[in-house]
């Protein structure tokens, strides 16, 4: 069984390690995606929070709407981090493309123009780790890798199941190959849970995302020419009264209507839930002509599998436990290109003695 089990792992191995290698790369570096953006352009992501309070939102909103009249605000992400700068998705009139840009919430100053998706290089290594940037056909080749790194990680867990023997030993004057290969044992079985849990969710999303792609009918893209809420709505009014009715309610994501019929949606996280919920995991929807208050999820009581669902985000990111599991997810998540390197390693130092081998079966055939 096990010399089976080496062979589907050995041949997992070989078929999913370049992209493996390139889908490793950039999640590790997505893990710290604004770091790298602060790093690179400081100016757009980064704001001075000393001393000072956000302003309101819809004094930050009317700021926007002076400064670029002919677009529309679809999208309002605030986050945690007090220096960091909110992050707004806007469509233009007379398209149905959005763009982004970053704002100063303490301010009102537009830190950058409205730019497409993939602008920024943190923005191309996301769609790179999860499509390698072409398409539907990336999302199917992303899905498949992620599967087949399940099934690695299974296979190899059974293969090496009594990996903790040699945990704290160590072989003093062993060969190179029997240092490789309890290196790879150990550290494949310490980041096989992380890996199954990142290709599985993985594979959810990319899936996920390929039925809604080949099943959404075709239709003709809405053109933005108008403001689909009311002005006289106050977001500010609408944010404090959906923190009376979820105790608690932090905002991280306002949605405004970027088609006819679409409600004004706030999105956010609760103090004491579970810490896998996303930031976010509760919604509270409301009119987008009066305001009126529609309803709510609360995921606190939302269903088992929905819950699940939800904590997928974290799961996948590692920031549920702040820097500590984010700097272990970037180390377990960077550890496929390690073990490759092993195992490759491992079939080098192999390859003369199997050469000897298959050289002395053919002088046996050959003296019969």
């Amino acid at each position: 069984m096990n010399k089976t089990l080496f062979k589907i792992h050995r041949l997992l191995a070989f078929l999913v390690c370049v992209p493996l290698l390139l889908i490793s790369l950039s999640g590790s570096v997505l893990v710290f995606k604004h770091e790298i953006d602060a790093l690179l352009m400081p100016e757009r992501v980064r704001v001075d929070f000393h001393g000072q309070q956000r302003l309101p939102f819809d004094v930050l909103l009317a700021a926007f709407n002076q400064r670029y009249p002919e677009y529309e605000v679809t999208g309002w992400q605030l986050f945690a981090d007090p220096g960091r700068a909110d992050l707004v998705y806007v469509m233009a009139h007379g398209g149905s493309d959005w763009s982004s840009l970053f704002v100063d919430q303490y301010s009102a100053s537009m830190l950058s123009a409205p730019t497409p998706p993939k602008y920024y290089f943190s923005d191309l290594v996301r769609e790179f780790h999860y499509t390698f940037l072409v398409g539907d056909t990336g999302l199917l080749l992303c899905a498949i890798v992620a599967v087949l790194l399940c099934l690695q990680a299974i296979v190899g867990l059974i293969l090496h199941r009594k990996f903790w023997k040699v945990l704290f030993t160590f072989r003093y004057r062993a060969r190179p190959i029997i240092y490789l290969g309890d290196g790879h044992k150990l550290l494949g079985a310490i980041a096989a849970p992380v890996l199954l849990v990142l290709g599985f969710t993985g594979a959810y999303w990319n899936i996920s995302q390929l039925s809604y792609s080949l099943g959404k009918p075709v239709v003709t893209p809405y053109i933005v020419g108008e403001r689909l809420y009311h002005s006289a709505i106050s977001i500010d009014a609408l944010l404090g009264e959906s923190r009376q009715r979820l105790p608690g309610f932090t905002p991280s994501f306002i949605s405004l209507p970027s088609k006819p019929g679409y409600g004004i949606s706030i999105f956010g996280e609760v103090a004491g839930q579970n810490p896998l919920f996303s930031e976010f995991a509760n919604l509270l929807r409301y009119d987008a002509q009066n305001g009126v208050f529609v309803g709510m999820r609360d995921m606190a009581e939302a269903a088992t599998a929905e819950q699940i669902k939800n904590s997928f985000r974290r799961l996948h990111f590692g920031d549920f436990a702040g820097n500590w599991s984010r700097v272990i997810w970037v180390v377990l998540g960077f550890s496929p290109i390690l073990l490759i390197a092993m195992g490759v390693a491992m079939w080098r130092l192999r390859r003369p003695q199997r050469l000897r081998q298959a050289g002395k079966s053919t002088k046996r055939r050959c003296n019969k």
